[in-house]
C-alpha cells in the first residue's frame, strides 16, 4: 500500500530485531529448494532482464502448509477496516510492523502469521532478495508489512511507492488455495512505463506513460517484488471486477484478493550496512529525481487560461442578440431575472450551486443523441491509437491524472469534428454573453476562462486530489453522464419536458450543500471484508467529483475521505449527472478529485470542465448594493 504511516515501524526501529531465526529455521518456512543456487540464479537473472523495470516473481514461495495455516488465522483472527481515500479503495487491516506489541492472548491467535514475519524480515531471506535485486543490505528490525483484501471493486492507483526508508516493495498473495484466482477477475499488478524527454537545454525529465504494460495476476502463494525507484517504479492494483450475479460471484469465492503486503527498508542504526545520513539522503535525491527536468511541464492537459477584455469588471450593454445567442444553449428558466436572482443569493451564501437541466431542451437533446453514439462506439485500449483515431487526447501523467479531454481549438473558431461538444467548447463556454451570465449568476467578475471536456473511460480513468496556488476561483462543472446508476438524486428523471415551475423550484436554494454531501457519502455502500453483492443492489461505481478541506498537517493521508463513517472534511460532493452544472468558488485550501469509475458503471462519466479566474472581492456593502441596482436582469 501507498501513503502507509510509518509512525509504529519507527517504535520498532529502537528494539532490538525481534525476526532473528537461525537459517535452517528460516529456509524451512519457505518451500523446499527455494535457496539452491541454481533457482537464486534463475530469480537473479529473471529480475535482471525484466521491464519495464526490474521486477521478479516467485511461485510457491513459502511452505504450503505454514501459509494455508496463516489464511486461516486472519481470517479468524483479523479485523479489517474498509477505507477510501482518492487512490484506493481497500480493506486494511491494522499495521503489522510490530507484532511483538500484541498482548499474549492477541499474539496467541497468530503464530503461523507471526512465523511468516519472521522468515521474511530473516537475515536468510533478506539476503536472499538483496543478491536478486543488487539493492543492497536490508533491515531486518524495521518491518513493514499489513494484509490488505480487495473485493470486488477495490482497487489502488498509480503510485512509485516512494517514502521514507522503503528500499524493496513486496505483495504476497493469500487468495483462495482451493479456488484458483483467474486473471479476468481482475486485481492484478500492473507495471507502467517511463519515457524520457528532453528539453532544448539538453536537461532530461522522466514521467510514467498513462498504460501499463506488464500485467501480473494474483496467485496463491505468488511473491512479486521490485526495488523502489523515484520517478520509476510506477505500478496499480487493477480493480477488482464485479460478478454478473450473485450466484457466479459465490461460484468464485467472493473474489477475495488477499495479500500481505509491505517493504524492505535500508538498514537502521545499529544494524550491519548502516550508514549515518543515508535516509535523508535518498529523500533529497528523491525529490531531486523527480523534478529533474521539470517533469510538470510535460503533464497533459496544461492550463490554458484565456484572459478577458473585461479584466477591470466593465460589460458592454446586453443586447437582445445576446439573449437569443444564450438561447440556443440555456434553458429559459436560467435566463429569467427571478431565477437567478435565486441563484446568486445562494450561491453569495454558500459559494457553491447545483443547476438541474441548465441546457435548452433542443441542444441537450442533440448533445445527448451525440454522446449516446459515442458510448456505443468501440474506443482502443492504446492511448496512442486513441490520439491517432479520434479527437480525444489522454491525460498523463498515470499517478495524477488519466481520462480523455478535448480542449478548444487554438483558433477559437470549431474544432474539425463539428460535435455538439466541440460547440460547448469554442462558442457557448468563451463567449461574453455566457460570461456575462456567469457574473450575474455568481456575482463573480471573470478574468479569465479555461474550459475542457472530459471523458472518464469506466474501469480506467479518475483524477487525484489536487489544489491550486493562489487567490479564489470559480470552478464550473457539467454534468453530461446520460446512463444512469451514479447514486444522483435525479437520475432517473430522463424526461427532458419539465414544467416552468419545477425548473425554477430546482433552481432555488434548498439547504446547504454541505449537508447534501453528507447525506450522500454515508448512503454510499460500507465496505466489509466478506465479498457481497446482489442482484438487486445498486452497486457503488464512482465517478462523482469531491471537494475536500486541506489539512495543514496532513501526511500522505490527506485525501481520506471515508473511513469509519467519518466525512466532515468533505466540501462539496456531485455525483456523475446528466445535463446538470455546478458553480463552486474554491480557494487554494479545498482539495478535489473526481473519483475512479468502476467497471461496473453502465457507461463513461462525460462532462466539461472549466475554470475562471475571479478578481479577489472586496466587501463593501456600498459598491455591492450599487452593482444590484444598476441590474435589471434579462428580459423575459
Amino acid at each position: 500500500m501507498k501513503r502507509k504511516a510509518e509512525s509504529s515501524s519507527k517504535k520498532a526501529g529502537s528494539k532490538k530485531p525481534k525476526t532473528s531465526i537461525s537459517p535452517e529455521d528460516a529456509k524451512k518456512r519457505f518451500r523446499k529448494g527455494l535457496f539452491d543456487d541454481s533457482v537464486l540464479s534463475s530469480y537473479t537473472k529473471e529480475y535482471a532482464e525484466s521491464s519495464p523495470y526490474k521486477h521478479a516473481v516467485i511461485h510457491e514461495l513459502v511452505d504450503d502448509k505454514l501459509l494455508r495455516s496463516v489464511r486461516d488465522e486472519i481470517r479468524e483472527n483479523v479485523q479489517f477496516t474498509p477505507k477510501e481515500t482518492d487512490i484506493y479503495k481497500i480493506h486494511q487491516s491494522g499495521d503489522l510492523a510490530n507484532l511483538d506489541g500484541l498482548d499474549d492472548e492477541s499474539l496467541a491467535k497468530l503464530p503461523s502469521v507471526l512465523a511468516l514475519r519472521d522468515a521474511i524480515y530473516s537475515e536468510t531471506f533478506r539476503n536472499y532478495v538483496s543478491g536478486i535485486t543488487g539493492c543492497g543490505p536490508l533491515s531486518g528490525r524495521k518491518t513493514d508489512m499489513a494484509i490488505n483484501i480487495y473485493t470486488p471493486g477495490c482497487y489502488l492507483l498509480c503510485h512509485d511507492d516512494v517514502i521514507g526508508s522503503r528500499r524493496v516493495s513486496y505483495i504476497l498473495y493469500l487468495t483462495d488455495p482451493d479456488t484458483p484466482w483467474k486473471p479476468e477477475w481482475g486485481g492484478a499488478l500492473r507495471l507502467f512505463p517511463t519515457q524520457e524527454i528532453k528539453n532544448k537545454d539538453g536537461e532530461v525529465a522522466k514521467t510514467p506513460l498513462p498504460d501499463p504494460v506488464k500485467v501480473i495476476p494474483p496467485a496463491w502463494n505468488q511473491l512479486s517484488f521490485f526495488a523502489v525507484q523515484p520517478g520509476e517504479s510506477f505500478h496499480d492494483v487493477e480493480e477488482v471486477y464485479h460478478a454478473e450475479t450473485k450466484a457466479q460471484l459465490e461460484k468464485d469465492g467472493g473474489r477475495v484478493r488477499m495479500a500481505i503486503s509491505g517493504w524492505f527498508h535500508i538498514p537502521q542504526l545499529g544494524e550491519d550496512g548502516y550508514i549515518e545520513g543515508e535516509e535523508e539522503r535518498n529523500a533529497k535525491n528523491s525529490g531531486l529525481m523527480q523534478l529533474q527536468g521539470n517533469p510538470a511541464q510535460y503533464d497533459a492537459p496544461q492550463a490554458n487560461p484565456v484572459k478577458v477584455d473585461n479584466a477591470n469588471g466593465s460589460e458592454p450593454e446586453f443586447e437582445e442578440a445576446d439573449l437569443e445567442f444564450l438561447l440556443q444553449y440555456i434553458a429559459p428558466t436560467y435566463l429569467t431575472p427571478d431565477t437567478l436572482e435565486q441563484v446568486s443569493e445562494h450561491f453569495e451564501e454558500t459559494s457553491s450551486i447545483t443547476l438541474s437541466d441548465v441546457l435548452s431542451k433542443k441542444f441537450s437533446s442533440r448533445l445527448r443523441e451525440y454522446i449516446e453514439a459515442q458510448e456505443k462506439a468501440t474506443l482502443p485500449e492504446n492511448s496512442s491509437e486513441i490520439e491517432k483515431s479520434t479527437s480525444w487526447k489522454v491525460s498523463k501523467p498515470p499517478h495524477k491524472h488519466r481520462f480523455l479531454y478535448q480542449q478548444p481549438s487554438a483558433s477559437g473558431g470549431s474544432s474539425s469534428d463539428d460535435s455538439p461538444i466541440s460547440e460547448l467548447l469554442n462558442k457557448l463556454f468563451p463567449s461574453r454573453q455566457f460570461r456575462h451570465w456567469l457574473q450575474v449568476a455568481t456575482g463573480c467578475t471573470i478574468e479569465s476562462h479555461d474550459v475542457l471536456a472530459r471523458r472518464f473511460r469506466r474501469g480506467m480513468d479518475y483524477t487525484l486530489a489536487t489544489g491550486h496556488e493562489g487567490k479564489p476561483r470559480l470552478e464550473l462543472n457539467l454534468g453530461l453522464t446520460p446512463t444512469p446508476g451514479w447514486g444522483d438524486v435525479n437520475e432517473d428523471d430522463e424526461d427532458d419536458e419539465v414544467e416552468a415551475e419545477e425548473e425554477e423550484a430546482q433552481a432555488k436554494p434548498n439547504g446547504n450543500k454541505k449537508t447534501t454531501t453528507k447525506k450522500k457519502s454515508k448512503d454510499k455502500g460500507k465496505g466489509k471484508a466478506k465479498a457481497e453483492e446482489a442482484d438487486d443492489e445498486p452497486v457503488e461505481v464512482g465517478g462523482h467529483e469531491v471537494y475536500m478541506a486541506g489539512d495543514d498537517d496532513a501526511n500522505e493521508d490527506a485525501a481520506v475521505y471515508k473511513s469509519s463513517g467519518d466525512d466532515d472534511n468533505i466540501l462539496f460532493f456531485q455525483a456523475a449527472a446528466w445535463n446538470k452544472m455546478t458553480l463552486v468558488l474554491r480557494d487554494s485550501g479545498a482539495l478535489k478529485f473526481v473519483k475512479y469509475v468502476s467497471r461496473k458503471a453502465n457507461g463513461d462519466r462525460w462532462d466539461i470542465s472549466g475554470v475562471f479566474e475571479v478578481e479577489e472581492q472586496e466587501d463593501d456593502d456600498d459598491d455591492d448594493d450599487e452593482e444590484e441596482d444598476s441590474f435589471q436582469g434579462f428580459s423575459d
